[in-house]
């Protein structure tokens, strides 16, 4: 797999305080060409249709969803809720952060409603899910749907090396949120990638190495209400990067 072959994204909470046309116009001018829909511009409460017209304004803008999320859920009704979101969405990859005893109605949904989970590590912070792996051990075992989205930042915060976690789950691994943090330790802090403490491309290898398909999507969380900067830099470094792989 050439490295040039990977889907270089962005998780659309990078760019949360914008309407959806202006998120689209900042997409289109550093020609991404894949993303993760947030419900900031994918409303939980959205028709069906509604839904379906948000992702086709995206596909005809070249910009193609291949994720939802990350979405929260905390029992039964919400989950199925989420699946229903998902499902009328019409993108077939789900980022979530379940409760950690829910997997196996998940996996009962997941069966359903043929959609891809992805659960999301969110660092030492998180006690479900801090690393990939915790949420590798709780999937396994349950339908291959039941896979990860491995946030390369808060894998690095909570003491895994997030390219050793693509390789060791590469099985289930469904979707990345790609990242930089100040340092490498707990209290490591959002910055543009490449100016940070992660490997970035050790990651990139890693996920040349799986041949991975899914979106790559840049999560960048430093200015929230100024994020296109800082969001061109880290893309033009990861660019940058890939052409020396």
């Amino acid at each position: 797999m050439k490295a040039n072959t990977l889907n270089i994204g962005v998780a659309t909470y990078t760019l949360r305080n914008l309407p959806t046309d202006a998120a689209i116009s900042v997409l289109q001018r550093l020609a991404i060409k894949t993303c993760s829909l947030k419900d900031s511009h994918l409303p939980m409460k959205a028709t069906p249709d509604e839904l379906k017209a948000i992702v086709a304004k995206f596909t005809a803008a070249g910009i193609m969803p291949l994720s939802v999320g990350n979405v929260g859920m905390k029992d039964e009704a919400s989950m199925r809720a989420a699946f229903e979101y998902a499902k009328a969405s019409g993108v077939g990859i789900m980022v979530c952060a379940p409760p950690l005893n829910s997997i196996p109605i998940l996996d009962k949904l997941v069966k359903e409603f043929d959609i891809k989970l992805a659960l999301h590590n969110h660092g030492p912070e998180d006690k479900n899910f801090p690393t990939p792996y915790e949420a590798y051990n709780a999937a396994k075992g349950f339908d291959p749907r039941i896979g990860l989205c491995v946030d390369v930042g808060h894998c690095a915060r909570a003491g895994k090396d997030p390219a050793k976690a693509i390789l060791d789950c590469r099985d289930r691994v469904y979707d990345i949120h790609l990242k930089d943090v100040s340092v490498v330790a707990p209290n490591g802090k959002p910055i543009e990638v490449g100016r940070g403490g992660l490997d970035i491309p050790s990651i990139l290898k890693a996920l040349i190495a799986i041949k991975f398909t899914g979106n790559v999507g840049f999560e960048y969380e430093k200015d929230a209400k100024d994020p296109v900067l800082g969001l061109a830099e880290s893309v033009g470094y990861v660019r940058g990067v890939l052409k020396t792989l």
